[in-house]
């Protein structure tokens, strides 16, 4: 069933488990993402990123993710993630997208609030949720690129949180996105602070690549949403290779493709504390 993301993350945040967004570029990691949670019965985020759109055009993928949600046996979010665009994120609202993840943490604090204060006037006019950031989620490249003055504040989280009335906020605590060229150091104290500030679903930028613990002591501590994409890349470049070194052919080699893809997110999902919450 179709669900924006007030309808799973209050619910998580509450009994101090995590929903996962998996993001999809085609419909063979759509179907394992489905699948793992069905079979499962988890709760679970799907979607696409704006930087994703080349490898698949929101307006293909957006309705086969959309028809998916609708059609499964679980609560399905259809999320834009990373949405940096005005017009993009219109595009997936009128799509039928149900969460919106605008991000303008790149712009000064000000011209964030407000610019995400009017996307989350214009989403929760579609019944659509938004996820705004502050701080900075950098890129994985090495263990000095993420300066702790990137690190999002409580005064910030709750200030911005008041202002802006976003249904989720992702929040920079030393994470990067991409594939970690050093072991990535999590700032757990600055995570309990920002909880008590704001009584809102935080969100976990960059997951892939972080230790077991590192999932458990950030949802532990508050995180109700993490986002997956690496992960799931990585398990299908494995597929590939395998299909090419066996010589099974492309079709074969697309199934096993879904199935390890498939077997990634049920980990993430166990790990995460979400069987069973559908």
């Amino acid at each position: 069933m179709l669900v924006n993301l007030e309808q799973v993350l209050k619910k998580a945040q509450k009994e101090h488990y995590a929903v996962g967004l998996f993001n999809t570029t085609d419909t063979d990691m759509l179907q394992a993402a489905i699948t793992a949670a069905e079979e499962l019965k988890s709760p679970i985020i799907i979607g696409t990123a704006e930087v994703l759109l080349p490898y698949g055009e929101l307006s293909l993928i957006g309705p086969s993710i959309i028809a998916a949600a609708k059609n499964a046996s679980v609560p399905v979010v259809v999320n834009f993630d990373h949405g940096y665009s005005f017009d993009r994120c219109l595009e997936a609202l009128k799509l039928g997208f149900s969460s919106i993840m605008y991000d303008k943490s790149a712009e000064d604090y000000q011209t964030n609030i407000r610019l995400t204060s009017e996307m989350v006037k214009i989403a929760h006019s579609f019944g659509a949720s938004v996820e705004g950031e502050i701080g900075h989620v950098g890129e994985a490249i090495n263990e000095d690129n993420l300066a702790t003055d990137m690190y999002t504040t409580p005064k910030e989280a709750k200030s911005f949180y008041e202002a802006t009335g976003v249904d989720a906020l992702a929040v920079a605590i030393g994470s990067a996105h991409g594939v970690y060229k050093t072991k990535p150091k999590l700032n757990i104290q600055r995570l309990i602070e920002i909880r008590r500030a704001v009584d809102v679903p935080l969100v976990l930028h960059g997951g892939s690549g972080l230790s077991d613990d590192d999932f458990r002591n950030t949802i532990r501590e508050g995180i109700a949403k993490v986002n997956i994409f690496t992960d799931l890349c990585l398990a299908g470049d494995a597929a590939l290779k395998l299909g090419e070194e066996e010589e099974i052919g492309y079709l074969k080699t697309r199934n096993v493709k879904v199935n390890v893809i498939k077997e990634v997110v049920k980990n993430k999902i166990r790990l995460f504390g979400s069987v069973n919450k559908a």
